[in-house]
This record gives C-alpha cells, structure tokens and sequence, in this order.
C-alpha cells in the first residue's frame, strides 16, 4: 500500500514510519524541516517537506496514496505557521491567546482531515488520524464505541474526530486511533511524561493532586504503531480503536516513579498549589482517563508486545 505519514519525524509518526516499511508498505512523509526530510530519505522514504497549514503541500502529498496517517499536530506554538500565529498573539487579550492557539491547532487539524479526505473519496482509500484520549468523558472507563465529548479535557479536539468519522460517508475507511496521555519509550522529548518531570525538576518535588487516584492510561510507542498500522490495513468505514497497553495507572503512582528518579521528595497538592506547580498541565494531572483495548485487541488482534510502563521506568533513560 502507499501510505503518507504526516508528522513523519515526529515521536509517534517516525515510529508508524519504521512499522509501514518493515511491513512491505511504500511510505511518503510530510515533515517540517529539511533536516527531518533527509533523514527519512535516508530510510527509503519520499520525504515531503512543508506545513500542514499549505493546500498545495497537502495535496501534492497526499496524491496517488492508498492511505493516509495523520499524526502531525500543532502541540506547541513554535509548531504554528506566521499567519496562525499572527491571529493567536493579535487576535485578543494575551490572557485568551493559549484559547485561541487551541482554535487556531483545531481548525488546522479538520483542513488536514478534509483534504486528505477528498483525495481518497474517489479510491475509497483508508485515512487513519491520530486522537487522544482525554477527548473522552472522565471518570469512568473509556470503551472505543464511545464518542469524543466536548466537556472533556481535550474536548476541543472532539471536532477533529467529528469530521474525520465524517469522511467515511463520502466512502472513505475512516480510523480513529486514541493515544493515552503516556506514550513512553526512549527518545520521548515532548510528551506529558517528561513534561512532569520537568515540573518536578524545576520545583524540587513530584506531585499528585489529592490522593493521586485519578488514572492515566499507557502504551510504548511501537505497539502504539502497530495499531496505526493494522487500522490502516482493516479499517472499515468509520472505526475507533485504543492503542492502549495498560488501562489505567494511578496518578500517584507516577509522580512516585518521578521522585524517585530524581530523588525529591513526593507529596500531595491541593487545586490551588497543582496549578502553580503543573502550569498548562493541572488540569490533565487532575483528570481521571481510565480507557479500555479490548475491542481493539479483538477487532485488529492485536495485543501489546513492548515492556510496560514501569519495566521501561527502570531503564533509567527518563532520569538522565
């Protein structure tokens, strides 16, 4: 199958790059940098470089494909091309720019989804997006039959899941693929996990909200992969799927790997003292996103093959 991988460098897409070619796929990559486009050429790939935010770069990726991947996100601002920032820094007050950022990523996603969308109609091609799982309703088990819920965390990440299922009524096989809040393995920079570890670094102790009860769900990256690569080879019409290994970890738990780790002290925080130790993340370190794989452990028969969570902790790459 040809298959574009958008965020083709990137944590997750450089992985779903490595298990297309060891599966016999022929793989093109959009990535950013010049520097990304020729190391992937280096491995066999026809290296695309340019935004996601450009028509004429998407299309001209996505023609003469079988399948599409989309993994690429704006996750930061430096991600945003000059006309989104623009309309994030002079749109309103600097208090609302982190809303508008979200607005302006959200947008981008659905204009990827949409094009990408339009080239396969006419093949009836498969078009797999990447999602996270904090789109979901918290505090009690998210199944893959359940839709994206806008009240979530990650709620206003719900539209891009919208108009991607969307998609398969033009004939399109339409795969959502939820990733957990920890998608661990080594070479992870820009993740949650290190990020709580940044905060745990820069405060001199770890953290949990409470009694750390609240749970978040994990998976390493190749086995994330190969459910990228299985919905794109079964996906049917409009499909959800979990790349989740480990249902649900307590939150306390982590932070105590943390401490640990770093040899600081862990405690307990109230809402008022998260925010200013978590920042941007308090809300997601206060959330509850227990998640279920077991449809998709049918559905793609497919079951986690990497060491788990706390096995790779002990590996000690996090910590360095």
């Amino acid at each position: 199958m040809r298959v574009l991988v958008t965020g083709a460098s990137g944590f997750i897409g450089s992985a779903i790059v490595q298990e297309l070619l060891a599966n016999g796929h022929e793989v093109k990559g959009l990535v950013r940098s010049s520097e990304a486009a020729a190391a992937l050429r280096q491995q066999g790939v026809e290296a695309i470089q340019g935004s996601i935010e450009n028509t004429a770069v998407l299309r001209e990726a996505g023609r003469q494909v079988d399948g599409v991947v989309h993994t690429a996100f704006f996750h930061s601002f430096a991600h945003a091309g000059w006309r989104a920032k623009l309309r994030i820094m002079l749109g309103g007050s600097f208090k609302h720019a982190p809303v508008r950022f979200m607005k302006a990523a959200v947008e981008t996603d659905q204009h990827v989804i949409k094009t990408m969308g339009e080239l396969l109609s006419s093949s009836g091609g498969s078009l797999v997006i990447a999602m996270p799982t904090m789109t979901m309703t918290a505090e009690r088990q998210a199944l893959e039959a359940d839709a994206a819920d806008i009240h979530s965390v990650g709620g206003p990440r719900a539209a891009s899941e919208y108009t991607a299922l969307a998609m398969a009524e033009r004939g399109v096989h339409t795969s959502i693929v939820r990733l957990p809040p920890i998608v661990y393995g080594e070479g992870d920079r820009g993740g949650l996990l290190p990020s709580l570890i940044q905060s745990a670094r820069k405060a001199g102790k770890s953290a949990y909200i409470h009694d750390g009860s609240n749970r978040w769900a994990s998976v390493h990256r190749l086995d994330a992969a190969r459910v990228f690569r299985l919905a794109l080879e079964k996906g049917k019409g409009a499909s959800r799927f979990h790349a989740v290994a480990n249902e649900g970890i307590a939150f306390r738990e982590i932070a105590g790997y943390i401490g640990e780790g770093l040899q600081v002290p862990t405690q307990s925080l109230n809402t008022e003292q998260a925010s200013a130790h978590f920042s941007w993340l308090s809300s997601f370190a206060a959330t509850d996103n227990p998640v279920s794989a077991n449809a998709t452990m049918q559905g793609l028969n497919w079951r986690p093959e990497q060491a788990m969570l706390q096995e790779e902790w002990a590996k000690g790459y996090y910590i360095q």
